[in-house]
């Protein structure tokens, strides 16, 4: 992976990661603002600033908070939710309510009604009972939402099973049958206080391949021609999802966002000029792959065990509650220890985490100089889905998060503190 050193110690975004582990204690979660901002900048060149009628929507169930919420709508870009707690966050970071989507395949009636009383710019509707409930809130509310159908494409991905979503058995979008999908766009062009727009897919996670995606292309473009076919109504926007992989190791592909992107909007112009159709708006929502690269995570190394002939054994002062992607889908990271960052592999070690599961393994079979208790170890490409999926299991601390740009370090996120953790529970007078 590459990284910058001074000293013998790493550093992120001009930081040295061996005085932030000391300034901020550690588990501790740092994020490049300038690699952040290199990756919008990359889809803009590569989309927006390219293509007429594009957007960028920030899917922000990958790093979800405030700080991360300026940096978007610094960008320009919009923004894609899943649950009224991501978009709390948003309205309290003060994002462009006109410009955010939610998603989601069971969204409550609270999270309805709070989407539409802030006027959220879209709601994906992933569910049959939606529009019914979507048209019924509009109406008492007297206000016009905008709704696009999420679809299961019913294509197959290469990526783990665990975030393949687009394969016909998925929990996620409106199947494409003939019984079920016409009958509920056709309600929904009708429906009082909705606004039908087009589509949605999303395919699936970290991939290296672009063919599930145009594959999906063709099955949205071959719907739009039906819409107007059944039912004499023009789709005027198409969202394609995310899904663009990113490098967690060296043998991973990271394919430049051109890659996936422009045979996509080839296919989208060919059919536009071919039948004569207005262009529709088309959105992407990609998350890992403008974040995932961006963040580190910094642990302390404690206890030390080497089982002789079978392996060494490096526990941190973390583990899965902090990175739960390697315990739930074999996940793949690797690493250095930030204050020997200089110095060559001496031995081959796992890194373990401190959790009481067998399954709490960080990263096996990585060799590294010779380490010892309190060395630094710094885990990449960690910011996509570390942070969000922070868990308080064993009752272990969520780390604090601090954002590095050019020299400059701040806390975006305070470490949460014992008192927070116990403070939601209470005794009952049964038990005094």
């Amino acid at each position: 992976m590459d990284m910058t050193v001074e000293n013998g110690h790493l550093l992120w975004d001009g930081c040295d990661t061996v005085e932030l582990a000391k300034t901020y204690g550690t588990p501790l979660y740092v994020f490049s603002q300038s690699i952040i901002e290199e990756r919008c900048q990359e889809l803009r060149q590569d989309f927006v600033d390219k293509y007429d009628n594009v957007r960028v929507a920030y899917a922000s169930k990958a790093f979800s908070t405030m700080a991360m919420m300026r940096i978007i709508e610094k960008q320009g870009f919009s923004l894609e939710v899943l649950s009224d707690g991501e978009l709390h966050t948003a309205l309290k970071a003060g994002f462009p309510v006109e410009k955010i989507e939610i998603n989601g395949n069971n969204k409550s009636m609270a999270e309805l009604e709070m989407s539409i009383d802030h006027g959220v710019g879209r709601i994906i509707v992933d569910s049959l009972q939606e529009v019914d409930r979507i048209s019924a809130i509009a109406k008492e509310k007297q206000k016009t939402v905008n709704v696009l159908f999420r679809i299961t494409p019913e294509v197959n991905v290469n990526t783990h099973s665990f975030i393949s979503t687009g394969q016909k058995d998925s929990k996620f979008g409106i199947p494409i049958n003939e019984d079920i999908l016409f009958p509920q766009v056709e309600k929904a062009i009708n429906a009082e206080g909705i606004n039908f727009l087009g589509f949605h897919f999303h395919v699936g996670s970290q991939l290296d391949d672009n063919s599930a995606h145009l594959g999906a292309v063709d099955i949205a473009l071959d719907l739009v021609q039906e819409v107007k076919k059944r039912l004499d109504y023009e789709v005027s926007e198409l969202n394609f999802g995310g899904g663009f992989g990113v490098r967690y190791t060296d043998e991973d592909i990271r394919q430049p966002f051109a890659y996936f992107l422009d045979p996509m909007m080839e296919k989208v112009l060919a059919f536009c000029e071919k039948e004569n159709y207005p262009q529709p708006a088309v959105v992407i929502e990609p998350g890992r792959s403008i974040v995932a690269e961006a963040g580190i995570t910094l642990h302390t190394i404690g206890a030390i065990k080497e089982l002789p002939g079978i392996r060494k054994y490096v526990s941190i002062d973390g583990g899965m509650t902090d990175n739960i992607r390697p315990g739930l889908y074999a996940a793949k990271y690797t690493g250095v220890l930030a204050n020997k960052a200089d110095q060559p592999a001496a031995e081959k070690v796992t890194i373990s985490g401190k959790i009481c599961e067998s399954t709490d393994i960080l990263v096996k079979d990585i060799e590294l100089p010779t380490v010892e208790i309190d060395d630094v170890f710094a885990t990449f490409s960690t910011g996509a889905y570390g942070y969000s999926m922070a868990s308080n299991y064993n009752k272990l601390l969520i780390p604090a998060v601090v954002l590095a740009n050019k020299g400059q370090a701040n806390v975006i996120v305070k470490r949460q503190t014992l008192d927070q953790l116990i403070e939601n529970e209470v005794i009952p007078d049964s038990l005094k």
